[in-house]
C-alpha cells in the first residue's frame, strides 16, 4: 500500500505530476516521495526540478534512493530495472 504523499511517475506530461506534487504540499504534507522506474526516472528528476525551482522554492531535496529491482517477464527472463526515489520536504 502507498503511502497518500507519494507521487508515481509514468506516462502522463511532467506537469501533471508536478501538479500533483504540488497539491500533496497545499495539503499540508511536509514530505513528498518522487517513485519513478526505468525510462521514467528522468521525468521523475525533471518534476523534482520544475517543482523546486518554479513553483515551491522552499522546497529541499530531502533524500535520493535509488536501486536496481530484478522483474520476471512473462517467459520466466529476468530482467534488471533501476528505480529512484526523491524526497522532498519544505
Amino acid at each position: 500500500m502507498a503511502d497518500e504523499n507519494t507521487v508515481f511517475i509514468g506516462n502522463k506530461q511532467t506537469m501533471d505530476y508536478v501538479q500533483a506534487v504540488m497539491m500533496q504540499f497545499n495539503n499540508g504534507e511536509n514530505d513528498v516521495v518522487i517513485k519513478a522506474r526505468g525510462r521514467a526516472i528522468s521525468k521523475a528528476v525533471d518534476v523534482a526540478e520544475i517543482t523546486r525551482n518554479r513553483f515551491f522554492e522552499e522546497a529541499d531535496v530531502d533524500d535520493i534512493m535509488t536501486e536496481t529491482e530484478e522483474l520476471q517477464d512473462e517467459e520466466g527472463n529476468t530482467n534488471n530495472v533501476s528505480s529512484i526515489e526523491i524526497t522532498l520536504s519544505r
